[in-house]
């Protein structure tokens, strides 16, 4: 019998976030979304508001992309939280996902990576060894991390972005599709370009 789990939000990221429980075996009971224009979403029934959801017994997950938004909704729900990784991803045994934390397919993380709670590791993103990400940051989709890399709380790194060894992103620091960070990044800055810098 396959575990049941709930999901937080109900945009095209939550899209993602069902695929992947479902390939990882587990059963998504309901999605739980202010919105009042759909009643389901990949076949399965919205619940209700999010304050609704506090309290469940099943485990959560929370499908927001948005990083604050997250942040905010996971101090603000009474819910047994889950880390889910797509069978498809290579995980090392060493490696490690914080509560709520999503990892997808095609993702590589490799011994002694650690990822924070409620962060999202989006699809085919290569995190290398002893690399930490931070709780609530966003790795966007073809995302590669050398070895020994640091990423803030709420940090977002756009699309194709990378980082050389040992470089440190700030908290809730912005790196803008296909930077490259060479340097570390202060937190609550922009970042674009290849080598990433100020706008």
């Amino acid at each position: 019998m396959s575990e049941d789990l709930i999901v937080i939000g109900a945009g095209g990221h939550a899209k993602v976030v069902i695929a992947t429980a479902r390939a990882a075996g587990l059963h998504v009971a309901a999605i739980f979304d202010d919105r009042t224009d759909i009643d389901s979403l990949a076949g399965v029934p919205i619940a209700g508001p999010v304050a609704a959801s506090t309290g469940r017994t099943e485990s959560a997950v929370i499908a927001i992309g948005n990083n604050r938004v997250r942040e905010q909704l996971a101090s603000e729900l009474d819910l047994r939280w889950r880390a889910i990784a797509h069978p498809a991803a290579i995980i090392d045994p060493s490696a490690a996902l914080g509560p709520g934390a999503v990892v997808f397919a095609g993702v590589v993380l490799q011994p002694d990576a650690a990822v924070g709670d409620h962060a999202i590791v989006n699809t085919g993103a290569t995190i290398d060894h002893d690399c930490a990400i931070g709780n609530f940051a966003h790795v966007a989709p073809g995302v590669h991390l050398c070895g020994n890399v640091t990423v803030g709380r709420g940090a977002l790194l756009g699309v194709g972005c990378c980082a050389r060894p040992g470089a440190t992103i700030g908290d809730y620091a912005i790196v803008g599709a296909g930077a490259a960070v060479v340097s570390d990044l202060p937190g609550g800055r922009t970042y674009v370009g290849v080598p990433a810098a100020l706008p």
